[in-house]
Formats: structure tokens, C-alpha cells, sequence
């Protein structure tokens, strides 16, 4: 699943759309294609986040690299330029890994050459290591070329004369391009020959597809040369730590210890859960004293929504204890007017608190932490204010109109604002504005309160787990009345809205489904179940729209304009299997034929492991075959939800992983 061979590799329209990931725990990261051209703007070597996991700035773009064996000098490089990749080292590549890290095999004049890269967790540092295998003897010369910019991650980088191009010492060679961005230190074991020049023109193919600037000059400020034998590997190492010395070897040793044990805890019979529970530890980085999770690559951070969606699967299922409760923790610290942030901005510290449902999953999270930790006076400590605050805030009313109304459902919404998980808007264009009653924010809303009342009655608050059942007794026989769509035996999706009652066919009535709730009769449970079997359901995920809606797109291209119009208009989400799973296997009662056939349903992410990121599932495909990758190509939520589904529902099993959810209200039965 995370290994490329030699066809795929020399074939550049193929090799020039797979990717790899390297993470380093505190927001930066290495990324780029098999071939070696980068595609995007985000693609690069060293790319760290200044006050993790935000204020990203590229460093290090990319490196020209050459062997010379005798008279002979072959590339292993590539780059995009206008009309024309040059030099042709993907040519060369006979092979491709992503286990333990990126590696590369090259054929160069009848040597073996092993490239690999690797970001040791921790620290904001790439090392690039190249060495013989089976060379009998022989010997070759490297050159290597970096090429900088000092430019934020968002951004392009363009030929100027501000350029410091300061450089000093020897080793490490400390190159300082612009004032204002950390000076990178180079570590090698080599010579060094100070010779700036500029690589103008490169391509971004992929920033031009998406209609923005994929145009970038790069500044090289010289070259490194290094012997290459079997028994004397070659390295690179760049970092911005105030080091004066590195110890390659342990450097090696001590990432391949860290990511064994981590493959250790993921083994299991079934490939796909090993895979993605390697993924999982991608998404989980620093901020300040605390961890986060990073929604997706290339250029999202931390969002609320996302991570405790996420949460379950990434740190529960995975027994990551320890950092859930830091995550659950840090976003406690900001309850606002009983809301969580739904975004913490690259620049600046002012969270922005503009969703109606984050603060719902953070404690439909909390619940869940519970049900696998049993830790009951931590969360009476870190979490319980929370989500009193929080239940509290949306029965009184907060920002956007979001309030409880008289029926005990949740409504909210206000002029060009975006409130659910479909939040796409371009200008003042709220493309799914959803504004009224949205199905799945009254399953969550029934779900807080049963986890609200559980907590109130464990805590010795009874008042408040009283208000809790008649809230959410009053919420099911509301939604019971207002929901079901008799037409076409589904929910509807939006009740009470600008235009009345929406009953296009979406995936979000799925949690009605999922969350044990007793919102449905067991029928219109099963009927839901298949109807979005029937209409929403492909190899990769669930479609945001059913084909036949006149506002389905098919395809998620062009413009920002076009792009962001199709974003959930018919476009597929891999995360939502993970919930259908959940509900698929609810309706069958649990039974072993229904499980297996749900394990069917992620046939299509485990094609897709070696399809696009290597080892990763990208954010969105296309609605319509061959459902092509588009979006972030790592994204959190698309990991975490298959994999807590495989876990939890499709009975995988992991030593001290706990029995799925139980209800967690034992309030009184809803007639």
C-alpha cells in the first residue's frame, strides 16, 4: 500500500501526481511528488512553523541533485519549467517507499542508489542521506544544489535584489537569504563552493490547475560535493536549531526506533488499519505546551470542527490517552460565550469562533474520552466546565443566532455567514448556507445532552442531568415530527430554513443514524442507511449531494470560483464512510455478514493508500469515476474515521482497546 514500482516511477504523468509526506510534530513538514518536480507552492524541503503549528515559512524548496561516476554525470533530480522537466532523474527512480520514510531507489551507470529523506519528530530539521548498495568497489562523486526562498507557505517567491544572501562558516555553512526568517544551517560531509545563482521560471502545475500563481524564481547560494560508497553514505542535514554539530547515524537510528514502535502498536491482520494508524501520527503536533491536530495538508492547521471529529479515531482507538486530554484541554481554555474555536489563524492569536456544530463533537469528544479512559476526575477537572458552558450557551443563545428554540431543537444562522461542516463561500457567495435547523446539528445536539446528563450525574449535579433528559426527550419527539421526509423516505436536511424545509438528499442525516439517540424509528433508520447507500455511496466516500439535484457538480476543478462551488455540491468525503459505517452496522444489529460487507465499503481508500500521498487519504475526490483526489492531499478527519470505524464497529481487534460506544444517557426511554 505505500510502495511505488519502477513503471510508475519513470512514468512522469503518473510519478508527477503521487506524493509524500514528512511531518515533524510541530506544523512544518517536507512534501513533494515520486518524480521530484514540485507541483505546488506547499511542496518543499524545509518548511517550518514558526510559533507551531502556525506562521509557516519555506526555507528550502527543493535540491539539484547529480552523480558522477568516472566521466560520467547523470541527474537524480527533476524540476518543472515552462514547457520542459529538466534534468530527467525520475528517469532513473526503479523504485519508491514510503516505509519507514521516503526512499528511493535509483538505477545511475549500473549503481544502486538509495535516496531518502526523513524529519526527526521534534525538531525543525530534514535530513537527506544517499548511499550505494552493492557497489563492489565502485565509488561516485554527488553534487547538490539547494535552492531557497525564506517566503510564507502561502506565498511565491520571485527574483529581487533584497536578497541578504548571507552566508558564513564552513560547517555548518549558515545561509541567511532574508532578515526577518530564521537562518538555515547545513550539515554535510563534505566540500562546499559559495556560487549564488537563480533557478527562475519553475512551474507549479498544480497551483495552476487550481487557477493561482504557479510561478517561482529560487535562489541557489552554491554547491555541496560529497564521496558516495557502500560503506560511506552521503548527508545532508537542514535545520534552523542554533546547533554546531550533528550526529547523523544516531539521528537515523533514533527515527527508525521511534517509527518501528510505532508500526509495532499498529499491527493487525487487516493491512489497511496498519496503514492508517501509521498515518494517524501525521496529524498530531505541538502548540505551545500542549498537542493539536492538524486538519490537512499541505495548508491547513488546527481547526475545532476537525479535530474532535478526529479525535476518536487519531487518539482514542489508537490509545493516545495522554494526548487527547491535552487536546480536549487546550480547546477547554477557550470556551467562548459556550462555543470552542473553530480556528486558531496563521497569524494573530484572536481564535475565530464562527460554527455552530465544533462545539457539539468537542463534547460528543469528551464522551468518548471517558468511555475509553474511565477518568472521571480528569474529566471533572479539564472538561466538565466546558460543557456546562457549552450546553448552557446554546440554550441561551450565542453568536450567529445559534440558540435552542422553543422546540428543543438547535437553530442558528445570520447573512454570509457559514455555520456547518459544508462552509464553502466565495466572496459573499455562501455556497451551502444551510441556515434554520441542519439535521446533523440536532443529532449532535440530542448527543451533547446525553453525554451532559451523564456527567451531571456522575459529577452530583442532578438539576443539571434533569435538564439535560427533558431537553433532549423534547429535542427526539421535535425532530420526530419535523425530520422525515415522507416523499423520499429520508431526512430532510434542513428544517425551519430561509426557504422553508430543505429535503436535498445529503449525507449529514447519517447521524441520525449513527449517534444512539432513539431520533428514528428502527424502519426509517434502515431506510436512511440505504438511501444513502443507493444515491450517496462510492468507492472513496460519501457524495455531499445526490446525482439528479439540480445543483449537483460532478467534478471539483477550474477556479477558485468554480472549485469552491462543487465543494459540497456533490463532491465525495471519505470521512463520512466512517460515520456510515457506524450506522450501517447499527441497522444489521451487528452481525458478522454486515460487517464484512461494511469492510467492503473501504475498499476504495485502501486502492487509494498508493494513489495519490503514499500511505495517506486526501480531503475530497470527485463525485463522479474514475473519482479522481483533489484538496489536501493528507487530510485528518479522512484517516481518523475510517480507522476508528475499522476499530470500533468492523470488530478489528487491538490489545486494550475498549468495546464500542454505549449510549451514554440512561435517561428514560423516548415512546
Amino acid at each position: 500500500m505505500t510502495s511505488i514500482g519502477q513503471e510508475d516511477c519513470r512514468s512522469l504523468e503518473r510519478s508527477l501526481q503521487l506524493e509524500w509526506l514528512e511531518t515533524n510534530g510541530r506544523g512544518g513538514f517536507a512534501s513533494g511528488t515520486v518524480a521530484g518536480p514540485c507541483t505546488r507552492r506547499y511542496h518543499a524541503l524545509l518548511l517550518i512553523a514558526r510559533n507551531p503549528p502556525t506562521d509557516r515559512v519555506v526555507l528550502v524548496n527543493h535540491l539539484e541533485e547529480h552523480i558522477t561516476i568516472g566521466d560520467q554525470t547523470q541527474a537524480l533530480s527533476a524540476n518543472c519549467y515552462p514547457g520542459a522537466v529538466h534534468p530527467d532523474g525520475y528517469t532513473r527512480c526503479v523504485g519508491f517507499s514510503a516505509d519507514p520514510w521516503p526512499t528511493w531507489t535509483c538505477d545511475v551507470g549500473g549503481l544502486e542508489v538509495v535516496r531518502e529523506v526523513f524529519c526527526p519528530q521534534g525538531r525543525d530539521m530534514v535530513v537527506v542521506r544517499w548511499q550505494l548498495a552493492a557497489a563492489r568497489g565502485r565509488a561516485a562523486t554527488l553534487s547538490v544544489r539547494p535552492m531557497l526562498s525564506g517566503r510564507d507557505y502561502h506565498s511565491t517567491h520571485h527574483e529581487n535584489g533584497e536578497l541578504w544572501q548571507g552566508v558564513r562558516g564552513t560547517q555548518p555553512v549558515v545561509w541567511h537569504a532574508y532578515g526577518g526568517v530564521p537562518a538555515v544551517r547545513a550539515f554535510f560531509g563534505g566540500d562546499y563552493r559559495h556560487g549564488p545563482d537563480w533557478y527562475r521560471r519553475v512551474q507549479f502545475p498544480v497551483e495552476q490547475e487550481r487557477g493561482l500563481d504557479g510561478e517561482e524564481d529560487w535562489w541557489s547560494p552554491g554547491e555541496i560535493t560529497m564521496e558516495l560508497a557502500a560503506d560511506r553514505p552521503a548527508y545532508l542535514v537542514l535545520t534552523t536549531e542554533p546547533i554546531e554539530a550533528v550526529e547523523l547515524e544516531t539521528l537515523v537510528r533514533d527515527e527508525r526506533r521511534r517509527r518501528r514502535k510505532t508500526s509495532e502498536s499498529a499491527q493487525d491482520s487487516d493491512l489497511l488499519i496498519s496503514v492508517l494508524w501509521r498515518a494517524t501520527e501525521a496529524y498530531l503536533s505541538d502548540r505551545d505546551r500542549q498537542k493539536t491536530v492538524i486538519a490537512g495538508y499541505p495548508w491547513f492547521t488546527d481547526w475545532g470542527r476537525d479535530t474532535f471529529i478526529s479525535l476518536p479515531g487519531l487518539c482514542l482507538a489508537t490509545g493516545r490517552y495522554d494526548i487527547a486530554r491535552q487536546v480536549i484541554t487546550a480547546f477547554a481554555a477557550h470556551v467562548s460565550q459556550g462555543m470552542i474555536p473553530n480556528r486558531f489563524p496563521d497569524a494573530g492569536e484572536t481564535p475565530e469562533y464562527n460554527t455552530i456544530d465544533a462545539s457539539l463533537w468537542f463534547v460528543h469528544a469528551v464522551g468518548r474520552y471517558l468511555d475509553y479512559t474511565k477518568d472521571e476526575a480528569g474529566v471533572r477537572e479539564f472538561a466538565w466546565p466546558a460543557v456546562r458552558a457549552i450546553l448552557d450557551g446554546y440554550r441561551q443563545g450565542t453568536r450567529y443566532g445559534i440558540r435552542m428554540d422553543a422546540d428543543g431543537l438547535i437553530t442558528g444562522g445570520a447573512p454570509g455567514a457559514q455555520l456547518t461542516w459544508m462552509d464553502a463561500k466565495v466572496g459573499d457567495w455562501v455556497v451551502t448556507p444551510r441556515r434554520g435547523k441542519p439535521v446533523e446539528i440536532q443529532a449532535l445536539w440530542v448527543r451533547a445532552l446525553a453525554v451532559g446528563e451523564e456527567l451531571a450525574d456522575k459529577f452530583g449535579d442532578k438539576p443539571f442531568a434533569r435538564r439535560c433528559d427533558e431537553d433532549r426527550i423534547r429535542a427526539i419527539k421535535s425532530f420526530r415530527s419535523r425530520f422525515w421526509y415522507e416523499p423520499g423516505g429520508w431526512l430532510y436536511d434542513v428544517v425551519d430554513g430561509e426557504g422553508g424545509d430543505d429535503a436535498s438528499l445529503r449525507p449529514n442525516q447519517i447521524y441520525a443514524v449513527m449517534f444512539p439517540g432513539e431520533l428514528l424509528e428502527e424502519k426509517q433508520a434502515k431506510r436512511v442507511v440505504e438511501v444513502v447507500k443507493d444515491h450517496l455511496l462510492t468507492p472513496v466516500g460519501l457524495r455531499t449531494l445526490a446525482p439528479g439535484d439540480p445543483q449537483y457538480k460532478p467534478r471539483y476543478e477550474g477556479n477558485v470560483h468554480s472549485r469552491d462551488g462543487a465543494y459540497h455540491q456533490g463532491t465525495v468525503w471519505p470521512f463520512l464512510l466512517g460515520p456510515f459505517i457506524t450506522a450501517w452496522v447499527r441497522v444489521h444489529g451487528g452481525r458478522p455478514e454486515a460487517q464484512r460487507e461494511a469492510r467492503g465499503f473501504l475498499d476504495g481508500i485502501e486502492q487509494h493508500l498508493n494513489d495519490a500521498c503514499i500511505g495517506q487519504v486526501s480531503e475530497i475526490f470527485d463525485a463522479e469515476p474514475p473519482h479522481r483526489p483533489r484538496g489536501c492531499f493528507a487530510q485528518a478527519w479522512s484517516v481518523a474515521e475510517p480507522l476508528r470505524a475499522l476499530l470500533e464497529d468492523l470488530g478489528a481487534s487491538q490489545p486494550g482497546t475498549p468495546p464500542a460506544r454505549k449510549p451514554a444517557s440512561r435517561g428514560r426511554r423516548i415512546r
